[in-house]
């Protein structure tokens, strides 16, 4: 007795239409919890169900005629701040309905289909059931979430993300649509917020027609009339010609560098854990790991997805040669070569990335749900899910590596340079990967520098370059090279100098008296007062404007003038320093080290009292 529904959501109050080919009793349940919500009966050949209004946003299995009929109820307007996608599509790729034919698979034969219609019974979640550990873990942890079919991201995506701060994409989410996907990127574009408990995501690229009712995939491009036409529409893997769009760009990582076990060795999932490879970022608070412990046993799927990366000083970092994002950090990893015995070998990558003005989270796999109840799962999905729905606000210090006793800090082409208080010279790659600190030289061993700067362009009459102020008073020069160079004297520093950056060609100092110098980078001398210094004990250069640590534990600001009167230009409070006393700059954000021995970034929005100005107010003009 087949049923099926006209749609894969509803809003409260709309009706779903189902087509059954007899009578029968119907039980309608929340999947999140089998609550039954709803007993009736329904009459062949259709019978419709009218949502009630108070019926929340969520998961929904009609029983009726021997079938389940799985629906969502999508919220009319937001009620939380996160909003779940459940993945229709790819249940419709999977679904055989008991004919050959009927499915995109199975086992990659000849026979497979290129088209299949959601107007036929039983289409759901596989036997696995990946989505469904985090969906029952959601409310029982109390976290407030609205759903919708992955139809919804592709009818209306822009105007359904537009009222969330996160998309929550879970479990095995493969098939998406060019409309699924521009929406998504430009919701984390704009701001909004992923985090993916998931894997071998948006991995082949789907289209809709007949209203959304069947959904099409050659899985080959020399077969799909479009992709003479309009090639970025082709229904093939999206990294893959003519699309040439590889979903690293949106996730972060693919399924061409993941592991999979299928079939009657999928049972070795259950022995793999993640190793921690970067412990002290935020998304291992409170978890009490450490670099190299094994945690989240069974939260290795059958599939997981990955980044290409390369150890640095035993420190994976992202090469980008498959797509991912140069931004993304490696959180931790699970080395699943050997898997190739059972099907597919390769990794699986936790990570985080900024996509625009958005974070995006991934789980690389797509049976994270099934760790939940572990405390360490727990406590990660926990810390993704607070911060990427929170609000809005003033900007993080988020860890990216450990740091020294340092002294002094800087960045210069695409690395961060650092004296410590041994006076050695340091360096280490500019990127939110906890990447090793490694010594470049001693410099000069009775008059070392103690403070250092660099400009973040060429300027007329001095090279690029690491510049320093000596203990001595010294202003010396160096090439920012990795091997020993020798620091270059170039002139005198003003008396008592405790600070030194670089900005419109311009070098800026403060001294120990708490005034602004400053002079000509082509000739090194000539120093004028161009007012008071803040109190700052530490100065950069940030998107042009001088930045230091002051007192309080302030991070202050103000533009670089160079004219000679004295206080013309005020000091600034930009926010609070989170602890760090030594800063520079590195593209439009602050880089900061402290006596707790972590090195952290931020970027430079505003905070007034402990909160970000409204949009179109500017301290500094």
């Amino acid at each position: 007795m087949p049923a099926y529904a006209d749609a894969t959501s509803c809003e409260p109050g709309g009706t779903l239409r189902f087509t059954l080919t007899e009578d029968s009793p119907v039980s309608v349940h929340d999947a999140t919890d089998d609550r039954v919500v709803h007993t009736s009966r329904a009459e062949a050949p259709g019978w419709d169900l009218v949502v009630p209004d108070d019926w929340p946003s969520s998961l929904y299995r009609a029983e009726l005629a021997g079938d389940e009929v799985w629906f969502v109820v999508r919220a009319r307007t937001p009620t939380a701040p996160i909003l779940v996608s459940v993945p229709f599509p790819t249940w419709l790729a999977y679904h055989r309905s008991g004919v050959p034919g009927e499915s995109l698979y199975y086992f990659e034969e000849p026979g497979r289909a290129d088209r299949v219609s959601f107007d036929r019974p039983g289409i759901g979640p596989p036997p696995e059931r990946w989505e469904e550990g985090l969906l029952r873990w959601l409310r029982t942890s109390g976290y407030r979430a609205d759903f919708c079919s992955g139809l919804d991201l592709h009818r209306d995506g822009p105007r359904l993300l537009a009222g969330y701060r996160l998309l929550v994409v879970n479990g095995h989410d493969e098939y998406w649509s060019k409309e699924m996907r521009d929406a998504v990127e430009a919701f984390t574009d704009a701001g909004g917020n992923l985090a993916c408990f998931a894997a071998n995501t948006a991995y082949w690229q789907a289209r809709f027609e007949d209203g959304g009712r069947t959904m099409v995939c050659y899985r080959d491009a020399v077969r799909d009339p479009l992709a003479a036409t309009d090639p970025a529409r082709a229904t093939v893997e999206w990294s893959a010609a003519p699309v040439h769009r590889p979903e690293n760009a949106m996730t972060g990582v693919s399924y061409r560098n993941g592991a999979g076990a299928w079939g009657g060795y999928m049972d070795v999932m259950k022995e793999t854990e993640y190793t921690a490879r970067f412990a002290a970022h935020w998304v291992f608070a409170g978890t009490g790991l450490r670099d190299g412990d094994r945690f989240a046993l069974g939260a290795i799927g059958y599939e997981t997805d990955a980044a290409l990366f390369a150890e640095d000083g035993g420190v994976p970092v992202v090469t980008g040669g498959d797509g991912t994002p140069p931004s993304f950090v490696v959180l931790a990893t699970a080395d699943l070569r050997h898997w190739r015995r059972y099907g597919q070998g390769g990794h699986a990558t936790m990570g985080v990335f900024r996509r625009g003005a958005g974070t995006v989270f991934t789980a690389a796999t797509v049976n994270w749900g099934a760790a939940l109840g572990d405390p360490v799962a727990d406590r990660i999905t926990r810390n993704v899910l607070d911060r990427l729905m929170a609000p809005p606000g003033p900007p993080p210090w988020e860890v990216i590596g450990p740091a020294p006793d340092l002294v002094a800090l800087t960045a210069c082409e695409h690395a961060f340079w650092a004296i410590d208080a041994a006076g050695v010279l340091l360096v280490r790659r500019a990127s939110g990967q906890n990447v090793p600190w490694r010594p470049v030289e001693a410099g000069v061993v009775d008059d070392p520098p103690v403070c250092l700067a660099a400009p973040r362009e060429a300027v007329s009459g001095r090279p690029v370059g690491l510049y320093g102020v000596t203990a001595r008073g010294r202003l010396v020069h160096r090439p920012p090279v990795r091997e020993p160079a020798g620091w270059e004297p170039i002139g005198a520093a003003p008396a008592g100098t405790r600070a030194l950056a670089v900005a419109d060609g311009r070098l800026f100092a403060v001294t120990a008296d708490d005034r602004l110098w400053c002079a000509l980078i082509a000739e090194a001398d000539g120093w004028v007062t161009v007012g008071d210094g803040g109190g700052v004990g530490t100065l950069a250069a940030v998107s042009g404007l001088l930045t230091g640590a002051g007192p309080g534990g302030t991070i202050r600001v103000r533009r670089p003038f160079a004219g000679t009167s004295p206080g013309a230009e005020p000091w600034e409070n930009l926010g609070n320093a989170g602890g760090r006393t030594v800063l520079a700059g590195y593209e439009g954000r602050l880089v900061g080290a402290g006596p707790d021995g972590r090195l952290a970034w931020r970027e430079t929005g505003w905070e007034i009292n402990g909160e970000s100005p409204p949009p179109g107010v500017s301290r500094i003009g």
